[in-house]
């Protein structure tokens, strides 16, 4: 068994995790629907965060060539999912009542869960680098700037309760994460 088998594992099982509460959630609001109030800037971000922690986990699949790991590397991987499946868990509480409302959970953490999307942004910056470093991607060109964008309105929407900008942001997040996927080497991983 490759380091990277035995390490996949262990994403998979984190990411997975992550991509489970995000769909639990979804189930609930739709079984609980009559009750509980709706936000569709918050139902938009379970589908940026389902999205962003499937983009991540094929991604993670480039290491699968690395021959000889280190322990720091190993546990910047592992940080990495960890990081995601905590974005995810902010999304939905664990017990959902049937008056709850969507839009206040979503201001009331918004601090923690843009934190805590601006720390994966942190952390990929670094493993990118270790890819290119280690001969199992190329920097993307647009990289720097795509990243710095992302940090920054991150950064923001902690910030703000702005509504108007929430509502952009959601949007926004996804055209620009799918358009800068679809340009770079991540569309296609050839091992």
């Amino acid at each position: 068994m490759s380091v990277f088998e035995y390490l996949g594992v262990l994403i998979s099982v984190v990411m997975g995790l992550g991509v489970t509460h995000v769909l639990i959630g979804i189930s609930k609001t739709i079984h609980h629907r009559d009750t509980v109030r709706v936000y569709w800037v918050h139902l938009w971000w379970a589908v940026n965060v389902l999205f962003y922690v499937i983009a991540v986990w094929w991604g993670m699949f480039w290491w699968s060539t690395l021959g000889e790991w280190t322990f720091f590397q190993f546990l910047f991987v592992i940080a990495y999912a960890i990081i995601l499946f905590l974005l995810a868990s902010l999304l939905f509480p664990w017990d959902m009542d049937d008056d709850f409302d969507f839009e206040r959970h979503f201001y009331d953490n918004r601090r923690w869960f843009f934190g805590i999307l601006f720390l994966a942004w942190c952390i990929d910056i670094p493993e990118t680098i270790l890819k290119a470093e280690g001969g199992l991607r190329a920097l993307p060109a647009a990289y720097t700037a795509w990243v710095t964008a992302l940090l920054v309105l991150a950064a923001y929407a902690a910030w703000t309760d702005s509504k108007r900008y929430h509502s952009f942001y959601a949007v926004f997040w996804l055209v620009w994460v799918l358009g800068y996927l679809s340009l770079t080497t991540l569309n296609v991983i050839a091992v």
